[in-house]
């Protein structure tokens, strides 16, 4: 008997067909992956498996029992649980607090909270997923791939029977991933189900025995991975072959040519020392590293969100002054990208058309206010040359798929023409189609004279893209290499800190 079967689920939004009869079964101690585009309907379907909605038919059941639908916390309690994309936390309240809040544990009949047990515990489940930061940090001071793991630590304190998974390793470093496999690994030896949903498709390959394949909100197929190629893959989730071309290289800057941005000696205790490098116009130069090796954190500071407490930024020939702020950046022409798009990057309630003029309101308005007729030819252009899909330019940001938000953040950007893109994990949480267009839209910015900073976590993405690529490790640059010259495990050796830095 399967551990959880749906059967002909349908889900409707207005007149938006967003299931139409999809069917899954999943077996206790498998791993079964569900893969489709941004939109195909996926988040739906996690959304009614794990009682968040309802459908509009189909049935669920475990083990032959319907579930609770539309009930969150009862379905909790026969065993199912779901991890999301973007981690749900409580920021003000420590990792304690998060992984217990609704069912804390007491002692003398009640009248007393066991903290000291709940603690206990909490220590025991994060450190089997290797991470050693403090508990009592609130949770909105973590970096993303910390929340995450939070997380994950609140689902793995049920006695789940199913678990779902949606992009947890999105932001996720290798060191915290490899930690996750083996959860993973131990869960489904004790006959637990997991459901995972990933764009990594080497990760599909990699951890489950089926896959089912959402396209346009219908059921495009299940298979066993191993009877799959990863072409094949694709091809049935965008029912049509995506290209992966190479990147061709440019030619090596001169000695004349005068870096867009350059930095000298830059340090911000505890997080970065020394960092020295350049971008050119035209350039692509990729920052890798480990999550938590200050790739963030020196975005952040060239773009004035953090100070820093020594060195020069110089931008177009002009040294920036001490206490440099945003408004300058943006105003002498750099854009960033950050990491979490729907924390920093987005206005969530907010229409496409207001998060897409937002940091051009100043161009976009007069004495008298803002000029609307622009402000409208602005952002059809901008869906139009960004390829958002999206019902109009009034719809809330919040109300398209992560993909199509991706395109939000960076196009809103795209209208002020920057010297300078700061790229901070563009294509995290997108799929393969939307990310082979933020790679081409990535590759037009360059050809156009822009200079691009790209951080990634994604190495084929870093390899694909850049010219040259710098590998951080422990907030220093640990080497410098030109892509075509680099492989991942050049890139991964380098990450990594020394035995003796790692012991210290």
């Amino acid at each position: 008997m399967s551990a959880l079967q749906a059967k002909q689920i349908s889900r409707s939004y207005g007149g938006t067909r967003a299931l139409s009869e999809v069917s899954i079964e999943l077996l206790p101690g498998s791993i079964h992956a569900l893969c489709g585009e941004n939109g195909a309907g996926k988040s739906t379907l996690i959304k009614i498996l794990s009682g968040v909605e309802t459908p509009d038919s189909g049935e669920v059941t475990l083990n032959g029992q319907p579930i609770p639908l539309g009930r969150v916390h009862a379905v909790e309690q026969i065993g199912i649980v779901a991890v999301h994309q973007e981690p749900v936390v409580f920021p003000h309240l420590n990792t304690v607090d998060n992984l217990f809040v609704g069912r804390e544990q007491s002692k003398v009949g009640g009248l007393w909270l066991n903290k000291k047990g709940m603690r206990e515990q909490a220590c025991q489940i994060m450190h089997s997923l290797g991470e050693a930061f403090s508990l009592d940090i609130p949770v909105g001071q973590l970096s993303l791939a910390q929340r995450q793991m939070v997380s994950m630590g609140r689902a793995l304190l049920h006695e789940c029977r199913i678990l779902i998974l949606d992009e947890p390793t999105a932001s996720l470093s290798a060191r915290e991933s490899r930690s996750l496999f083996a959860t993973m690994d131990r869960l489904q030896q004790q006959g637990v189900g997991i459901l995972y949903v990933s764009h990594r498709l080497e990760e599909v390959f990699q951890l489950a025995q089926q896959v089912t394949i959402l396209r346009d909100g219908q059921c495009a197929g299940t298979q066993p991975t191993s009877s799959l190629s990863r072409s094949e893959l694709i091809r049935m989730m965008v029912g049509r072959p995506v290209d992966n071309p190479s990147r061709q290289q440019k030619k090596t800057k001169s000695k004349s040519d005068k870096p867009i941005l350059k930095i000298r000696g830059m340090r911000r205790d505890p997080v970065f020392q020394d960092i020295h490098l350049e971008v050119y116009a035209g350039e692509i130069l990729g920052l890798s590293g480990l999550v938590g090796a200050g790739r963030s954190e020196i975005a952040r500071a060239i773009f004035g969100l953090d100070p820093v407490d020594e060195g020069e930024i110089w931008f177009e020939g002009r040294c920036l002054p001490e206490g440099f702020t945003i408004q300058d950046t943006m105003a002498m022409g750099m854009a960033m990208v950050p990491e979490d798009r729907q924390r920093e990057g987005l206005v969530l309630p907010a229409s496409v058309e207001d998060n897409l003029t937002l940091p051009s309101l100043i161009e976009l308005s007069g004495w008298m206010g803002m000029h609307r007729k622009p402000r409208h030819e602005a952002s059809r252009s901008l869906i139009e040359q960004m390829g958002i899909k999206t019902a109009s330019r009034a719809s809330s940001a919040q109300s398209l798929s992560g993909g199509n938000q991706q395109k939000i953040v960076l196009g809103k950007w795209v209208y002020r023409q920057p010297r300078l893109f700061i790229l901070d994990e563009p294509t995290r949480g997108v799929d393969v189609g939307a990310k082979e267009e933020v790679h081409r839209m990535i590759e037009q910015l360059a050809a156009g004279g822009s200079a691009i900073l790209l951080i990634s976590s994604d190495m084929p993405e870093i390899l694909r893209l850049s010219d040259r690529i710098l590998t951080l490790c422990q907030g220093r640059i640990k080497g410098e290499i030109a892509s075509h010259e680099a492989t991942q495990e050049i890139l991964l050796q380098w990450a990594l800190p020394e035995e003796r830095d790692a012991l210290s």
